[in-house]
This record gives C-alpha cells, sequence and structure tokens, in this order.
C-alpha cells in the first residue's frame, strides 16, 4: 500500500482503478535567432490558433456548464488578445532575439508572478488563466498538440497537471475523480472540477508515477490522499468514510431553504462574499441570503483603464437584478496593498497596508470617487443595495463621503436620473482605532461590518503578507475577539447590525462565539453557506 499526500481541492471519496497520464515533454530551451520576423509569424499564427480553440471551446462547453462557467475560455481568449501579453512576447523576440517558444514561457512567468504578487485569490485565479494560455500556444508552437489519452471506463484519472480545456473534454461517466502532481486550488481546472462534482487532489508531486496505472486506488478528496493498493482494512475503513461523506452531503442539501436559527431561536443571516457578477450564481447555487461583501475593486483591477460610470452601473445592476430582492452589500474602491490596478500606480511606499489606499484614495480622488457613487445609486433601484466604505478611521470621513453623496444625489435629481432613496450605509471596522470609537461611528451609519483580515493585521502588528508569520496571524486571538466583543456592543446600543465579512466568519469552531457576542450575520465564500447554516442550527 502507498499513500500519496497531496492537497485537497474539491471534497468526495471515491474507489476505483487508477489510470494514470502524462502529458508529453514540450523540450523548451532559449535560442538566439538571426530570423526574428520568422519567429514572429510562429507567434501570430499559434496565437490565431489557440483563440479558435478556445472559441470553439466555449461553444461546445455552454450547454452543460453555464454560460458563467464556460466564460473561462472567453476570458482566456481575451489574454490572447491583450496587448501587454502580446507586446511582451514581441519585444523578446524583437529586441532579444528570442525564439517564439521561449519568449512565451517568459511571457508566462512574468505575468504570472504578477498576479500571484496580488494576495486575493480571486485574482490568482488569473494565474490559472495566464498558465493555461501560455501552455496552449507552447502545445502549438512544439507541435505537441496530440489528443489527450481518456479513460474508457470509470476510474481516477491522474496526471502531472489538468487544463481547463482538458476538464471539459472529459466524458463525467469515466473521471470518477482526478489527481495530479501540480496543480493550483484557484486554477480555472480546480473551479470546472468543483462545478462538475469531480473529487479532486492536487499538488502530489513526483511520487505520483506512470507504474501506478490500472492500480486499485482511493481517493479523498477531504484529506488530500490518494491511497494506492490499499489493504483490506485500510479499503473497508474508507468505504465506511465514503459512506459518512455522502450522507453528510445529503444533509447538507436538504439545508437549502431551511431558516439559519439557533437552537435557542435566534436567527443568523448567513451571507456570501463575491468578487464578481459571475459569482452570484455560485452565491444563490449555496442559497445564501444575500451578497455580504461584493469586492468592487476587482472591476478595477481587471480593467485596462479607470472603469466608466456605465460600466459599473451595468455591473452593479446585473448583481442586484441576479439577487431578486436579497441583501447585496458592495464595498467601494479598496486599491492598496495587494491590489493594484495596472493604471494606478501610485508612490512606492514602505507600508502600503498603512498608507494611500481604500477610502483614502476614494476622497483623495473625487472624481473616480463620484464616477462609482453615481453607477451605485444609478443601479439601486434595481435591488436591495447596501453601500460600505472600507477602512474607515473617523467620524469625519463619513461626513465627508456623505457631503459628496448629497453632491451625486443632487447631481441624479438635476438628470431625472431614477435611484432608491433607501440606500443604507454601513462601514467597515478594520482597525482599532474604529473599534475605539465605534459607538461615535455607529451614530453617522445604518450597520457595521467586521473586516477580521485588516482588524487581526493592525491589531497584532502582523503583516498578513508576510509568509514567515503565518504562524503568528491568528483572528481569534483574544485581542481581535475582544475588540469584536466592543463592536457588536456599540452597534446594538446605537441600534444598527453589525456582521463579520472576514476569513474567521467561516471558522466554524468559533460560530459559537460570535453568535455569543450577538453578531447578526456572519458573510463567508459560497461553499462555506451551507456548512455554515448547519453549524448555527447546531449551536445554543
Amino acid at each position: 500500500m502507498v499513500t500519496l499526500k497531496g492537497t485537497k481541492v474539491v471534497s468526495g471519496i471515491v474507489i476505483g482503478r487508477l489510470f494514470v497520464y502524462m502529458h508529453p515533454d514540450k523540450h523548451i530551451s532559449r535560442a538566439t535567432v538571426e530570423d526574428t520576423d520568422a519567429q514572429l509569424k510562429l507567434f501570430e499564427d499559434a496565437r490565431n490558433k489557440a483563440i479558435s480553440q478556445l472559441e470553439e471551446l466555449y461553444d461546445s462547453s455552454v450547454p452543460y456548464l453555464g454560460e458563467t462557467n464556460a466564460s473561462i475560455f472567453v476570458a482566456q481568449e481575451m489574454l490572447l488578445e491583450d496587448g501587454k501579453y502580446i507586446s511582451f512576447v514581441r519585444k523578446q523576440i524583437e529586441e532579444s532575439r528570442l525564439n517564439a517558444a521561449y519568449a512565451v514561457v517568459l511571457a508566462s512567468d512574468e505575468f504570472s508572478r504578477l498576479f500571484t504578487s496580488i494576495e486575493d485569490k480571486y485574482m490568482q485565479s488569473h494565474v490559472a488563466d495566464v498558465r493555461d494560455v501560455s501552455e496552449r500556444l507552447l502545445r502549438i508552437l512544439c507541435g505537441a498538440e496530440g489528443e489527450m489519452v481518456l479513460p474508457q471506463e470509470p476510474c481516477i484519472y491522474a496526471s502531472d497537471d489538468f487544463s481547463a480545456g482538458d476538464i471539459v473534454g472529459f466524458n463525467r461517466d469515466n473521471v470518477l475523480g482526478l489527481a495530479t502532481m501540480f496543480g493550483s486550488q484557484v486554477s480555472h481546472a480546480s473551479i470546472l472540477a468543483g462545478t462538475m462534482g469531480i473529487p479532486s487532489i492536487i499538488g502530489l508531486g513526483q511520487e505520483m508515477l506512470s507504474i501506478y496505472d490500472g492500480r486499485c486506488a482511493i481517493l479523498d478528496g477531504q484529506s488530500g490522499e490518494l491511497i494506492i493498493d490499499p489493504d483490506k482494512k485500510t479499503l473497508e475503513r474508507m468505504k465506511k468514510k465514503q459512506k459518512e461523506y455522502e450522507e453528510h452531503q445529503k444533509m447538507l442539501l436538504l439545508l437549502k431553504g431551511k431558516n439559519n436559527i439557533t437552537r435557542g431561536g435566534k436567527y443568523i443571516n448567513v451571507y456570501a462574499n463575491i468578487g464578481s457578477a459571475e459569482g452570484v450564481e455560485t452565491a444563490l447555487m449555496y442559497d445564501a441570503g444575500g451578497i455580504g461583501l461584493f469586492r468592487s475593486e476587482f472591476i478595477y483591477i481587471e480593467s485596462l483603464t479607470y472603469p466608466t460610470e456605465e460600466e459599473q452601473f451595468n455591473i452593479y445592476r446585473e448583481v442586484l437584478e441576479k439577487m431578486r430582492g436579497r441583501k447585496v452589500i458592495i464595498r467601494t474602491l479598496d486599491l492598496g496593498t495587494d491590489k493594484q490596478a495596472s493604471y494606478f500606480r501610485p508612490e512606492k511606499e514602505n507600508n502600503p497596508a498603512l498608507g494611500y489606499r481604500a477610502v483614502r484614495i476614494s476622497l483623495a480622488q473625487p472624481g473616480i470617487f463620484k464616477t462609482q457613487l453615481r453607477a451605485l445609486f444609478r443601479a439601486s433601484v434595481f435591488g436591495n443595495l447596501d453601500i460600505m466604505f472600507p477602512l474607515i478611521i473617523s467620524v469625519e470621513e463619513i461626513r465627508q463621503i456623505k457631503d459628496i453623496i448629497r453632491e451625486v444625489t443632487a447631481e441624479l435629481d438635476s438628470d431625472n436620473i431614477e435611484y432608491s432613496r433607501d440606500v443604507r450605509l454601513g462601514i467597515m471596522i478594520e482597525t482599532p482605532a474604529a473599534v475605539m470609537i465605534s459607538e461615535e461611528l455607529a451614530g453617522e451609519v445604518d450597520f457595521f461590518s467586521i473586516g477580521t483580515n485588516d482588524l487581526t493585521q493592525f491589531t497584532l502588528a502582523i503583516d498578513r503578507q508576510n509568509p514567515k508569520l503565518e504562524t503568528y496571524f491568528n483572528s481569534i486571538h483574544p485581542a481581535v475577539m475582544k475588540m469584536i466583543e466592543i463592536t457588536v456592543n456599540n452597534a446594538h446600543k446605537a441600534g444598527i447590525p453589525v456582521d463579520i465579512c472576514g476569513e474567521a466568519a467561516a471558522d466554524l469552531t468559533h460560530t459559537q462565539d460570535f453568535i455569543n457576542m450577538g453578531i447578526d450575520a456572519l458573510s463567508v465564500a459560497p461553499n462555506m453557506v451551507l456548512p455554515l447554516r448547519k453549524k448555527i442550527r447546531e449551536c445554543d
């Protein structure tokens, strides 16, 4: 018996024969070329062919994946038409006189590095686009486009890695589970595997060998283990675990439509955190009560220039309409630190987390802020909108925001543009300063939302982007929990609700603690909505 340890991506336990396929090695080496025009033509031909392939993948996947999931291939096609990506490759060929394939390798590394430097998992998913697109180009350039060998009967499919295109090409009936040597939890292959409900493990490393092809195996998507040639005792234990998991999943699905009510009768709202309009469908699939955090900054990050009022309006309207009256809390622009837009490059700062970011940008550049607010208020008539402002540390900031809102609504009135008069305004509690004056702040707004990620960072004086300090970063540190308790008490004293939208909200071991403190709502990643609902219903 051999046990390989990887990283779980999609939960589930499957037992079956192992089918191992490794992609052919492309042998890409750096070479200096004389005929750069020929290499440019090779790149352009490969780019055009890749675009055609992606168009075909989109058309073929829409019927069973839906437009939202199939849009992965549209995003990859857009990257192949992106001027920065194209210019980078051409520059390597023309100025450094490199062969086209190696120029694509460098482009893949450079753009992957840029997206990886952004902490948010949603933005890191763009690394998957860069790598998938570059890999597709390289297969074309190196003549390594041979058809994947697909299993002809139900099995656990193992490989060095899978692309989103590979996943779409599967016969779902023949793929019980997926196991890879490499991969990423935020890759589009992983996302599609989750959408298709395929239990998956990544990162098994070089120990995943072709010699295991045909062996009996158990893929445990809960522990991230692949057990090859299990002994009788292990097989019996895992069959029992498999049955328990399946019964648990059926029970979670029964919670759809149920209320988030504790045994003591207290109702707790459960919302979803999303970063795009596409995330709404996932939130609804898991029956979220609303959107507790829509990260509007990703509209800016994904744009080549400042998004227009009309572009933003259309996105906000889409989100509100899809939610059909359920609460949608949209956070205004929160650029800075790990979240950067290519066209917005403020001066380098020694402490960017403490610097020019979030609401400070909005107040310093009211033109940008008013454009976003106009779009938000115009969209407000299409749903149940709350607007939330990040990194507030003073009453004066809230009053400045209200002055700008009065200017915006006066302009809308002058232009005879309809908007809701019932938009609620709230703030993020993310700093010790906001906690300590939360009583005064509560008198100025309609709700609080506690961002435990930054609150923990500032309370514990720990840079949450420093991997050396991961063991010290503790969002349920007694000091942080005390900060939350103070905030809740002051919010309720003023008669306003308070929720948690940071990572701590998904920590089921402390759900009871948050309920005891009086938290009104918890906002989590969509896939955590039902587990959190179950936990709430078990709490006193």
